[in-house]
């Protein structure tokens, strides 16, 4: 007989883990015993060497469909066996070490049981085993026991309490386990509170929902991690009437279909997505549409919960589910909260009692290359941890702060980091609240102690103002980060990029980030590692007349472009256009005043205002966008593929400014796109030749600072203009058609959602060095 004392660590509890070690052990003939602690897994183990080494196989390639193993540390054990079969044992607590898994979408064993009428949880909308179901949506506490969720008040009946106590059963210790006798309730009530009782035709409260929506009914139902608001997709009165009530007058709303042939009714689908939209995650799947729109794409999901299913299940068409809340709130998540907010948007609320602790959104996720990349990471990813170099694994504790716009915060430790679920726009009251809950949260989730906070250098940004007074508060070293220098080390630690790995070259393109000049940067080529970096490149600075004005009304960045060409020229020579007969019908003498006097009118290199500028000059969104980035989305939906390789690129000058930093002047764009609009080219077309020339122009500059610095060993892509996918692929396939390594984005957003990631590393890497913010 041999003897070892087996360590897991990972995403390895309440997943199914220890029942999934028990089965293994009964079948290799081991014996000893199996527990939880605050570290993940700790097995011991007794057996002949065969089934010894048999069993420890197994154990890495037989795992639960939602574990994760990180670590598997085996050590000899010098102990006689207490007893001669395998034993699962209680948990033991201590410092906690491990993780906690995001909320899974239901599984195909669990569908079966909710549409079976011989089962005893027969049309039950909270029907779940350990291999799905809620997990942060409940969890107020770790360890992750039912005691510490939303489920504690919930008693289990005898049935379910054998099946939690039966390691051979796959509801062993699910946490929500639960059932129609033991378990949480759902109803349907007006908005006064009076109760619907289903008709004689109706199973239940959900048929009796499906039947109000076919009715052309809106209303508002309680999900896992928030509250949606639910409408008949194809009943154009019904979608508008709840764009009127929600305020979302133009911005997309997210579908559910309850499969994919529905789905393929509408959109093209890959095999990678299809394959995304049946995952544990179940995101939100940008899909390109069968028939055109303003937008060419649209966000579909599957129903991802039992009571989604059932209320799906007869429908040959989609449902719209978006978040309930007015525009750019964040979502409901409880009763009184619910009837209270959805007091004149919603007909009718389909509710229930297993309260939701942790808001989580739904993720959102699209196929760019051939990969699937998130540009929202929450429900089913967060608060999953992200293996950082192993280089990070001795790094102390941190807790970075986050941005201000798509805001996440990062916790790190052990070297990993902890990134939270999608928070949303700090500028809004309510999810400044909610940010500063979830942040107590997961801080006391998982006991975190930071020996130092990491914020943006922003001094505007709430997140950097609540970091600056905790730093104070707890005498904690205060570390500021560049914005696009938190972009780029956010791409190369989630590509495991090592500490010694060398330098990257950081292509960094989003809207805004506070620049070590005082001016506003977002078109940037950053020589980076995580210590630092050096500015080598980026686009010419251009002013933002009215400042935050400049992003909502984006002909003021149009105006602006044609202002630093000469604007007596430009309108002299194109008077006739109908572009710049809209701009001399602004207040452009007071604009010009602005300028000349530099009042409210930063300077900035963003590529996304460029963007902004452009698809104004095209009627895209000229006068006011009521979402972010709508004008630059409008303008990429507006581009066929088509053209792209037809059509020649527009000129941009690439030159070095005084400072001996590269600029990417857009002057001469500007000249041959005004001359194609008056010559009445199509603006489709127009806009071909402005993607395809920023292609150029990029991969061009990339490639003189990579002869320029042979220090540089890769290019990373990042910032929030990257979700433009003819944008990313045409630049991406171009470098790598140079012969070079490009880094990109997929398990954190390449937008402002990722930069908390970044933050952190150079934090963990700055405090090392020793050197901090005053």
């Amino acid at each position: 007989m041999r003897a070892c004392r087996i360590r897991i660590t990972g995403l390895v509890q309440g997943v199914g883990f220890r029942p999934n070690v028990w089965r293994l052990a009964q079948a290799c003939g081991i014996a000893g015993t199996v527990r939880n602690d605050s570290s993940g897994v700790l097995i011991e183990a007794w057996g002949n060497e065969s089934a010894l080494a048999d069993f420890q196989q197994q154990l890495r390639t037989e795992i639960p469909p939602l574990a994760r193993i990180d670590g598997i540390h085996i050590t000899v054990l010098d102990a006689n066996c207490p007893h001669h079969d395998f034993r699962i044992i209680a948990s033991e607590s201590g410092d906690v070490h491990t993780g906690i898994v995001a909320d899974a979408a239901m599984c195909a064993a669990c569908r079966a049981d909710i549409f079976d009428p011989n089962n005893r949880r027969y049309r039950y909308p909270f029907t779940n085993c350990t291999h799905c179901g809620p997990r942060l949506s409940i969890v107020r506490t770790i360890p992750y026991d039912r005691a510490n969720t939303s489920m504690a008040g919930f008693e289990q009946c005898p049935e379910c309490l054998r099946e939690y106590t039966d390691p051979a059963d796959r509801r062993f210790h699910a946490q929500p386990n639960a059932c129609p006798t033991c378990g949480p309730k759902v109803w349907l009530e007006d908005m006064a509170g009076q109760g619907i009782e289903p008709t004689a035709a109706e199973r239940d409260c959900i048929d009796t929902a499906s039947r109000l929506l076919r009715e052309g009914r809106i209303i508002a139902l309680m999900g896992l991690g928030g509250v949606h608001l639910v409408c008949d997709a194809m009943n154009e009165t019904s979608v508008a009437e709840l764009r009127r009530r929600k305020r979302r007058y133009q911005k997309p709303l997210a579908l559910m279909a309850r499969d994919i042939e529905v789905i393929r009714q509408h959109c093209y689908m890959s095999e990678a997505e299809a394959a995304l939209l049946h995952s544990k995650h179940a995101p939100i799947v940008l899909l390109e549409r069968r028939v055109g729109g303003e937008i060419p794409t649209i966000g579909f999901m599957l129903s991802y919960t039992p009571l989604h299913a059932l209320l799906l299940d007869t429908w040959n068409t989609p449902l719209i589910m978006t978040s309930a809340n007015l525009s750019e709130e964040p979502q409901c998540i409880t009763l009184d909260e619910t009837r209270q907010r959805m007091q004149g948007i919603t007909d009718y609320l389909l509710l229930h009692n297993r309260p939701i602790v942790n808001r989580v959104d739904d993720s959102v996720t699209r196929i760019l290359a051939g990969k699937p990349r998130l540009l929202r990471r929450a429900r089913g990813y967060a608060p999953e941890p992200i293996r950082l170099p192993s280089d990070f694994m001795e790094a102390p504790p941190l807790l970075a702060m986050g941005g201000e716009l798509k805001n996440t915060f990062a916790l790190l430790r052990d070297g990993q980091a902890i990134l939270s679920q999608h928070l949303g726009d700090l500028e809004d009251a309510r999810t400044w609240r909610e940010y500063t809950h979830t942040l107590q949260l997961y801080r006391d989730l998982f006991q975190h102690q930071p020996q130092a906070i990491v914020v943006d250098k922003h001094p505007g940004y709430r997140s950097t103002q609540l970091g600056q007074q905790w730093a104070r508060e707890q005498g904690l070293p205060l570390i500021e980060v560049q914005h696009h220098h938190a972009h780029v080390a956010a791409c190369m630690a989630e590509n495991g990029w090592p500490l010694d790995g060398g330098k990257v070259l950081g292509i960094v393109l989003d809207g805004l980030g506070y620049g070590d000049d005082g001016t506003l940067w977002g078109g940037e080529f950053l020589l980076a590692d995580y210590s630092g970096y050096e500015r080598v490149g980026h686009f010419k600075p251009i002013a933002m007349p009215g400042g935050t004005q400049a992003i909502l009304q984006p002909w003021r960045n149009t105006w602006a472009h044609l202002h630093a060409l000469g604007w007596s020229e430009v309108s002299t020579c194109f008077a006739d256009l109908g572009l710049i007969q809209y701009l001399q019908q602004q207040p452009l003498a007071t604009l010009e005043t602005m300028l000349m006097r530099g009042l409210n009118s930063p300077s900035s290199s963003s590529c996304g205002r460029l963007f902004d500028a452009v698809a104004a000059a095209l009627d895209c969104s000229r006068d006011s966008i009521s979402y972010e980035g709508q004008a630059a989305i409008e303008l990429e939906s507006i581009t066929p593929a088509c053209l792209l390789n037809i059509v020649p690129p527009y000129p941009f000058a690439l030159e070095k400014n005084a400072a001996g930093c590269w600029e990417i002047d857009p002057a001469s764009m500007w000249f041959e796109l005004l001359k194609d609009l008056q010559t009445g080219y199509c603006r489709e077309a127009i806009a071909a030749q402005f993607h395809q020339g920023l292609i150029h122009i990029i991969s061009e500059l990339a490639q003189r600072l990579w002869v320029e610095y042979p220090e540089i060993k890769a290019i990373a892509l990042s910032g929030g203009v990257f979700q433009n996918a003819i944008l990313f692929n045409g630049i991406s396939q171009r470098l790598q058609g140079f012969g070079q390594q490009v880094l990109t984005h997929q398990h954190v957003p390449t937008n402002d959602g990722g930069i908390a990631l970044g933050q952190a590393v150079i934090g963990a890497m700055l405090q090392k060095q020793a050197y901090y913010a005053p």
